[in-house]
């Protein structure tokens, strides 16, 4: 596994189960053309991009480069690197048929196909990609942010307040909340883990 100094945004949850095998960095998914109408998410690719940096990494498809040439327009063009995968044809095995134009996506694409294009697109390769003291979900629970009686009511509150899109799955909100504070600034704000 790898670690990026960047953040990495892809289209769907396959795609970033996929490159999860592979890197180590925050993975986020535009939820296909979800992210035209989701003004929280794109905002929120904004401060990764301003804080991180932002590799795109979408499929070779037409809806892929939809998607692409949106997030160019929208995200600062110098906190953005722009990775593409080759023209393959196939199909992802967990799909009965191939796509509309008939090219293996991102999910489909073999590991060392995947890693060549984030090299390519100029990735910075780190040995520090991932802070040693980050936020944990031990630190969520203990702060009353999962697991409990109004959990999902306080994530909310927390998100609304950092300004993160609403539909984060658990594993991205956690990435989330590491890319907008440190540990020692949420344990101070919110209690919590104190190990």
């Amino acid at each position: 596994m790898i670690k990026l100094r960047q953040a990495v945004v892809v289209e769907g949850k396959y795609d970033k189960n996929t490159l999860s095998q592979l890197v180590d960095a925050p993975i986020f998914a535009t939820n296909g053309f979800g992210v035209m109408r989701d003004r929280a998410l794109l905002e929120f690719l904004r401060r990764v991009a301003e804080k991180r940096g932002l590799i795109i990494l979408t499929d070779s498809d037409g809806a892929g480069f939809v998607i692409r040439n949106y997030l160019k327009g929208a995200l600062p063009k110098d906190k953005v690197l722009h990775a593409y995968i080759p023209d393959i044809s196939g199909k992802e095995r967990r799909k009965a048929q191939p796509g509309k134009e008939g090219k293996l996506g991102v999910e489909g694409m073999r590991p060392d196909v995947l890693l060549a294009a984030l090299q390519n697109a100029g990735a910075e390769l780190t040995d520090t990609a991932v802070p040693a003291d980050r936020i944990t979900k031990t630190d969520l629970f203990c702060a009353g942010l999962s697991g409990g009686a109004n959990s999902a009511h306080r994530r909310r509150a927390l998100q609304k307040e950092l300004q993160l899109p609403e539909h984060l799955g658990g594993n991205a909100f956690l990435d989330a909340v590491n890319l907008m504070m440190t540990r020692e600034e949420f344990l101070e704000r919110y209690g919590g883990n104190d190990d």
